[in-house]
């Protein structure tokens, strides 16, 4: 099952296995059950401490149940744990089989102190970049608190069950047989939803923190930039973001970040944060800010009613998908109404979509699509797609891909459990018409994360974008933006990583000139 070089590597990772794993699986006479069969030998010929049996009978089939018999911690790979989730089951072989888990003592003893039984149950896509960050982190919750228990479940593989629980996105997580949470979520996050003090702990330890120099809000390329330029000037330097990596953790493939040839988003993500984590900067992960107050010392208030001060700050907050705005996409979001093709698309194999957007991510979405459903049908607002000429041939050759132009869709359709078609507005001939489909993937570019910034004397642009100077410097004195939330031309992550070192050299020249003698 597994190549030469991947078994180098694997029997390197399990040598600092300290005590017996053993795995526990069940199978019958298909393909992914016999390839599981075959990754389980794989595995156990590379370790005397690995050991495997097989059982007859389980609620999924093909599974893998990954067991510590010493701490009775169990976690479940229901499905052929490769592609992205191969990382994931190494995990579970090292934290089962004694390893070290690289985590905060404190967060190791939250989770030991949860009362459960907890089960998590994950479905995913093996092409979701998104998901083994979810998988790991319950897998880690797993392999700490024997009342915790974890399956992994790829959802292109049980279209039954996806059906039945009505999952239309992934990550989607249901806790005890009750849906949990969809989309990328973080331990920490996790910890929050099933610990009802969180919070207010957190908030706690938040409120006395002494004033900082440079405090940078955003955890993107932006921001991981400006916090490492700070701290390199030996300034007191903090970062407080809801989640490190920004959008960059949800995007797949990277080329165009120069030096290296191609990386993924979560692989750039956790670059961004090793390097942060190099230096002396006090990272504050899983807040929201919701409120500015300027001054001479700067004050932001946390969505925890914590309050932090600084004497400058980088606003890095990026930006998210821009929504249709149209009757039903809220209500059927998760239910059909995706926005990560690459994450959800093999939940709609054989199925007939649409795309929303005829820009180069909706013309690359519809390409990628059409390789796994039934159907595409591309909705373009304009009477042009703006897509670079070679995707636009790519996509036409393609005889599953539909292309509309003059298209503004005007609703989204469906049974009130999940999407089963769109109402759109032909604007040449004013007709209105329908499409029966089952999923729609919007495609139809960013809007900032600004909305907490109304009011709060930072001037924005009529689209919420943050204005600034050439040295990042915005309307109030000391508060200094960067990235995709601001008017920088051209959203790029490596445009984002430049203007971010430029914010906070700006930020860096303002604490000099203002604290600089009469």
């Amino acid at each position: 099952m597994l190549d030469n070089n991947l078994k180098d590597q694997l029997k390197t990772y399990l040598a600092n296995l300290k005590r017996p794993v053993e795995l526990v699986l069940a199978t019958d006479d298909s393909e992914k059950s016999q390839q599981l069969l075959a990754l389980a030998r794989d595995i156990e010929e590379l370790s005397d401490l690995v050991s495997y049996s097989q059982i007859s009978d389980a609620v999924r089939i093909p599974s893998m149940q990954v067991t510590s018999p010493d701490t009775g911690t169990s976690m479940t790979f229901a499905g052929l744990p490769m592609g992205h989730e191969f990382t994931s089951l190494v995990l579970a072989l090292l934290h089962s089989g004694g390893h070290p888990i690289k985590q905060e003592q404190a967060i190791l003893d939250q989770i030991k102190a949860l009362p459960g039984p907890l089960h998590f149950e994950t479905y995913v896509s093996l092409s979701c970049q998104t998901c083994p960050g979810v998988v790991q982190a319950l897998n880690l919750m797993a392999a700490v608190n024997p009342q915790i228990t974890h399956v992994m479940v790829d959802g292109a593989l049980f279209q039954d069950e996806v059906s039945q629980r009505n999952v239309m996105a992934v990550p989607s997580v249901f806790l005890n047989g009750e849906s949990f949470s969809q989309g990328a979520i973080n331990l920490e996050k996790i910890l929050s939803k099933v610990d009802t003090n969180a919070a207010a702990r957190q908030a706690d330890a938040l409120k006395d923190k002494a004033a900082f120099d440079l405090l940078v809000v955003g955890g993107g390329p932006a921001g991981a930039s400006a916090a490492i330029y700070a701290a390199r000037k030996g300034i007191r330097t903090g970062l407080v973001a809801d989640r490190f990596g920004g959008q960059v953790a949800d995007t797949v493939g990277i080329e165009n970040f120069i030096s290296v040839k191609k990386t993924e988003g979560p692989k750039l993500v956790a670059s961004l944060e090793e390097h942060v984590r190099d230096y002396d900067v006090d990272i504050m992960a899983n807040q929201r800010v919701v409120n500015v107050r300027e001054g001479d010392i700067l004050e932001i208030t946390l969505e925890n009613g914590a309050v932090l001060k600084s004497k400058s700050l980088v606003l890095a907050t990026g930006a998210r998908w821009r929504e249709m705005n149209v009757p039903g996409e809220r209500e059927y979001r998760g239910k059909g109404v995706a926005y990560c093709p690459h994450c959800d698309g093999p939940l709609f194999k054989g199925k007939k979509v649409a795309v929303i957007g005829g820009g180069n991510s909706g013309i690359e979405a519809a390409i990628d699509l059409a390789n796994i459903v039934e159907h595409v049908t591309v909705l373009e607002f304009d009477s042009k797609l703006r897509a670079d000429e070679v995707l636009v041939r790519k996509a036409r050759s393609m005889a599953n891909i539909d292309i509309i132009l003059n298209a503004q869709t005007t609703a989204v359709n469906g049974d009130g459990q999940r999407v089963n078609g769109l109402s759109y507005k032909d604007r040449v001939s004013g007709e209105d018409k329908q499409l029966e489909l089952a999923g729609i993937f919007v495609q139809i570019g960013l809007v900032p994360n600004t909305e907490w910034l109304k009011g709060s004397g930072v001037e924005l642009t009529a689209r919420g974008e943050i204005i600034t100077a050439a040295n990042g410097e915005t309307s109030v004195k000391g508060v200094f933006a960067a990235g995709d939330a601001t008017t920088t031309p051209f959203k790029q992550i490596i445009i984002a990583m430049g203007s971010g070192a430029t914010a906070s050299l700006g930020a860096f020249d303002y604490l000099m000139r203002s604290s600089a003698p009469a």
